[in-house]
């Protein structure tokens, strides 16, 4: 079953549950996967690592909204923030707890002989393939970072 189509039977879901926070998520979702197909040279199919990156995306924009909010006191748009980015991790695949994405980052540091923070873009690039959508491309960079120097 595609994405788009788990979206849709679970919007009618939430619809009937009159679960608004739910609704509200899953609609955005929605909304950016109907946008990425109808994009200029998509011919209206979206790739699964395409939808990754857009489920990554939105989740993103949520976690700093809800730390701006943290930070301005502003708690009950927050919590609203935190409870979207949750829905939507729902439709993520997986993601790779931290002490598995060190050991994959080791193998990858030692796979290309990597030395030093100069080589930091060719390990960064290799990882960055190989944990699409397992891990976020922030840790993946902090750990690298800590690796190499």
């Amino acid at each position: 079953m595609k994405l788009i189509d788990k979206i849709s039977s679970s919007i009618i879901s939430a619809m009937k549950e009159k679960n608004v926070s739910e609704l509200e998520s899953l609609r955005a979702i929605k909304s950016a996967l109907l946008l990425a197909q109808t994009q200029k040279g998509s011919e209206g199919n979206v790739s699964q690592s395409e939808e990754v990156k857009i489920l990554q995306k939105l989740v993103k924009q949520r976690k700093e909204s809800a730390e701006i909010y943290n930070k301005q006191n502003r708690l009950e748009l927050a919590d609203v923030e935190i409870r979207q980015f949750k829905i939507i991790e729902r439709f993520l695949p997986s993601q790779i707890s931290v002490e598995d994405l060190e050991k994959i980052i080791i193998e990858i540091i030692n796979q290309t002989g990597a030395e030093g923070m100069n080589d930091m873009g060719k390990v960064m690039g290799i990882a960055s393939t190989k944990l699409s959508g397992k891990a976020d491309g922030k840790t993946i960079s902090n750990i690298i970072r800590s690796k190499l120097m």
